[in-house]
C-alpha cells in the first residue's frame, strides 16, 4: 500500500466521523444553516426587500419569500450581470455557472466564496465516504479522468463566467493534479467528438482507475475505445474500478455498461448541480444519496402533486415521509431563496435522510391525467431489460395523442436497443404492466379504455446522439429528458428516424 492510499484511509476515516455527527443532528444542523443565511444576507438588495430583519423562524420565511425559478428570481440576477454588489448575497460572486435556460435563454447561476468549497468538498467527501465504506484505496494511486466542460472561462463586469464542470475543474486538489486527465488542453476542446477523441488518444496507455461523468457521455467514450483496440474496457483499463456519475440514473445503463467493461465496477452515485452540491452516496449497500445538511443550504419540500396548488405547503426535514415525490426547494450561501432547483425527490431513508432523484417537475407526461415520472419509466424499462436480457444505449417518452386510424391514444417509447430482445411485443407489454403497477391513473387509464397499451418505435444506433447534436447540446453536461408531454422531442427524432 503506497503512503498516499494509507493516507487517504485515515483521511476518510476523520470525514466519515464529521459527516455522522451532523447527520445524527439533521433538524439543529438545518436550523443552524438557517439562521446563518438569513443573518448574512438581511442587509442584500433581496433581504431588505423581504424583511430578513424579522424572520425569527421557518413561517416568518415563507410569509415573506415566495417560491421562486430562475424566471422570477432573473431581476436581482440582471442587477449583479450589470456590476452591482450585495443584491442576492454580500458582495459579488466569485463566478456565474452558465446553464441552458427554458424561457429566458442562458441562465446564470451565482457562486460564491462560502459556495464554492461545497461543491468541491462535497465531491470529495464522496470518495472518501466510499473508500471508508469499502476499504478500498489502491485507485487514488492510478489515473482518474473527469468528462466535464471546457475549464475555459468568459468575464461578466470583472466575474469569472462558465459551466459548473469547467469552473470545478480549477479547484482540483494538488495531491490529485498528477493523476488527473484529460490534459488541459483537450478539456478546452468544445466539439464534443473531436473532444472524445483526444481523450482516447490520452487515456489508451494510462493506467485508468477512476472514471466519472454522465453515464451517456461515458458510453460514447467506452465505444470509441472499443472501436479503437477491439478491447473492452475492462481489458485496456485493468485497475479500472470506480465509476462516478449524476445528473442521470444509471440503473438503464448498468447492463451495458457492464458489457462494455466485461465486468462489474463500484459506482458513486452524485447529485450536483450549478444551485448546490445536494447529495451524494455515502455507502454501497443501501438505496439512496445522503443529503447534504451542512453545506450552506438549507432544504424545504413541497410535495408534488400539490406544486401547482395556490399556497403549496412548504415542509421541512421534519415532517417529509418515505416515498413520497417532493419538489426540492432551495436557499443558499450562494444568495438562491426558495428557489426551485427543478429536481423531484423521494426520501429512501429517515435516518440518516437518504434520496433518490425522481425526475423532474416539468419533465411528466400528463396528457391525460396520468402524471406519468421520469421514476417511474425507468424503473419499468430496468425491468423489462432484466427479464428479456435485451440492452438499450437510451430511451424517451412522448404522448401520441392523435394517432392515425381512428385509434386510442397511447405512450410512445423510443427506444436504441443496443440488443433487441427476442420478442418486442413480450418487451413492450413487460413495460406497460410495471407502469400500471406503479401508477395507478396510468392504470385506470388503460382499463377504461381512454388509452391502449405503449407503443415501441425503434431508434437506429446513435440516433440519439444524432438528435443531441441537431440541438447543439451534443456531450459535456447535457441530458436527454426521458419523457416530455409534448412531441417536440419525438418529432424531431422521426426526422433522424
Amino acid at each position: 500500500m503506497s503512503i498516499k492510499s494509507f493516507a487517504a484511509r485515515i483521511f476518510a476515516s476523520y470525514i466519515r466521523s464529521k459527516i455522522d455527527k451532523w447527520a445524527a443532528k439533521p433538524v439543529e444542523t438545518q436550523q443552524k444553516v438557517f439562521s446563518d443565511l438569513i443573518n448574512k444576507a438581511k442587509d442584500t438588495h433581496f433581504g431588505k426587500d423581504h424583511g430578513f430583519e424579522n424572520i425569527r423562524s421557518h413561517a416568518d420565511f415563507t410569509s415573506k419569500v415566495p417560491i421562486r425559478d430562475y424566471e422570477e428570481l432573473k431581476p436581482y440576477v440582471e442587477k449583479m450581470l450589470a456590476g452591482e454588489k450585495d443584491v442576492l448575497w454580500p458582495g459579488k460572486p466569485l463566478y456565474y455557472a452558465k446553464t441552458s435556460g427554458t424561457t429566458s435563454g442562458a441562465k446564470y447561476i451565482p457562486l460564491t466564496k462560502e459556495s464554492m468549497p461545497t461543491h468541491i468538498n462535497a465531491a470529495r467527501n464522496a470518495i472518501l465516504c466510499y473508500i471508508h465504506d469499502t476499504g478500498k484505496s489502491e485507485f487514488v494511486d492510478g489515473k482518474m479522468i473527469f468528462l466535464q466542460g471546457s475549464p475555459e472561462l468568459d468575464h461578466k463586469n470583472g466575474v469569472k463566467l462558465g459551466r459548473l464542470s469547467g469552473i470545478v475543474a480549477h479547484y482540483v486538489p494538488g495531491y490529485l493534479q498528477r493523476n488527473r486527465m484529460p490534459s488541459w488542453e483537450t478539456n478546452c476542446i468544445e466539439d464534443w467528438e473531436t473532444k472524445v477523441e483526444a481523450i482516447v488518444d490520452e487515456t489508451l496507455k494510462e493506467d485508468m482507475s477512476v472514471i466519472s461523468g454522465i453515464p451517456s457521455w461515458v458510453q460514447m467514450y467506452f465505444e470509441r475505445l472499443i472501436d479503437r483496440t477491439g478491447k473492452k474496457v475492462g481489458e485496456i483499463f485493468p485497475n479500472f474500478e470506480l465509476f462516478i456519475y449524476g445528473g442521470v440514473n444509471y440503473e438503464p445503463y448498468r447492463a451495458k455498461f457492464e458489457s462494455l467493461i466485461g465486468r462489474k465496477v463500484d459506482s458513486i452515485e452524485l447529485f450536483p448541480a450549478s444551485e448546490g452540491f445536494f447529495a451524494f452516496q455515502d455507502r454501497q449497500d443501501v438505496k439512496g444519496m445522503l443529503l447534504q445538511l451542512d453545506s450552506g443550504i438549507f432544504y424545504e419540500f413541497v410535495k408534488a402533486d400539490e406544486f401547482y396548488d395556490e399556497n403549496p405547503r412548504r415542509l421541512l426535514l421534519d415532517e417529509v415521509e418515505l416515498g413520497v415525490n417532493y419538489v426540492m426547494i432551495v436557499s443558499t450561501n450562494a444568495g438562491l431563496w426558495a428557489y426551485n432547483v427543478g429536481d423531484t425527490i423521494q426520501f429512501t431513508s429517515l435516518k440518516p435522510f437518504r434520496v433518490i432523484v425522481s425526475g423532474r417537475i416539468k419533465h411528466f407526461i400528463s396528457a391525460f391525467g396520468e402524471h406519468v415520472i421520469a421514476k417511474e419509466v425507468e424503473e419499468a424499462m430496468n425491468e423489462a431489460v432484466s427479464k428479456t436480457k435485451a440492452a438499450i444505449s437510451e430511451f424517451t417518452v412522448a404522448p401520441q395523442i392523435n394517432p392515425e386510424g381512428g385509434q386510442l391514444p397511447y405512450h410512445e417509447w423510443f427506444v436504441e436497443f443496443e440488443e433487441e430482445p427476442e420478442d418486442l411485443d413480450t418487451f413492450a407489454e413487460i413495460i406497460d404492466r410495471s407502469l400500471q403497477k406503479q401508477n395507478s391513473y396510468y392504470l385506470d387509464l388503460i382499463e377504461g379504455h381512454i388509452l391502449q397499451r405503449l407503443k415501441i418505435t425503434r431508434v437506429p444506433r446513435n440516433g440519439f446522439q444524432d438528435y443531441m447534436k441537431s440541438i447543439g447540446k451534443l456531450g459535456g453536461q447535457n441530458k436527454l429528458p426521458r419523457l416530455s408531454n409534448d412531441r417536440k422531442i419525438a418529432d424531431k427524432l422521426y426526422e433522424i428516424i
